[in-house]
């Protein structure tokens, strides 16, 4: 059996470790932590003792820290060789790191390349809006194409079955653009 009370108790030696709008969840999370781990040890026949959930709930403290810092400043040092942190660690380059994530804030101006300085969001595509060209082109190719070819290419638009015909005309006229 589960002693909740138990892992609520460590949770409340540990949650104002974590920034003021975030203990809850770290409460939370290191309760859910202390229970897994429980059952994995009761399954191999064992218990967990008071000091190995304190040093579990050490490591989820340890373990919120750093995905906090990975999402303000976009480094994660863990994800970098042995070599490379020791080249850091001698040189104080944590600031400054190589592989660090630039966060750009959408309000940020930039120069959208005509001299003109404007929000970085005005410049996000959007995918409901008609691509220009390929409608005239489409627009272009109706009026040049057979009035046959246009019935077929109606048809095929909604989804109507084609005759033989058709079918022959149309694979036809493919052939013929082919070559």
């Amino acid at each position: 059996m589960l002693d909740w009370q138990k892992y609520i108790e460590i949770a409340d030696k540990f949650q104002h470790k974590a920034r003021h709008e975030d203990r809850e969840d770290l409460r939370q999370t290191i309760i859910l932590r202390l229970a897994e781990v429980e059952e994995r040890y009761k399954g191999n026949g064992n218990s967990l003792t008071e000091w190995g959930m304190l040093r579990v709930a050490s490591y989820t403290v340890l373990q919120y820290w750093r995905e906090y810092y990975y999402r303000t400043n976009g480094v994660n040092c863990g994800r970098c060789s042995n070599s490379q942190r020791k080249k850091c660690q001698e040189q104080d380059r944590f600031a400054q790191c190589p592989r660090a994530i630039g966060i750009v804030s959408l309000n940020s101006e930039v120069d959208d390349g005509d001299g003109n300085t404007i929000e970085l969001w005005q410049m996000i595509a959007d995918d409901n809006a008609v691509d220009l060209d390929n409608w005239l082109d489409a627009k272009i190719w109706l009026y040049c194409a057979p009035a046959r070819l246009v019935s077929i290419a109606y048809k095929k638009v909604n989804g109507l079955p084609l005759t033989k015909t058709e079918a022959r005309y149309l694979q036809r006229h493919r052939q013929k653009r082919l070559f």
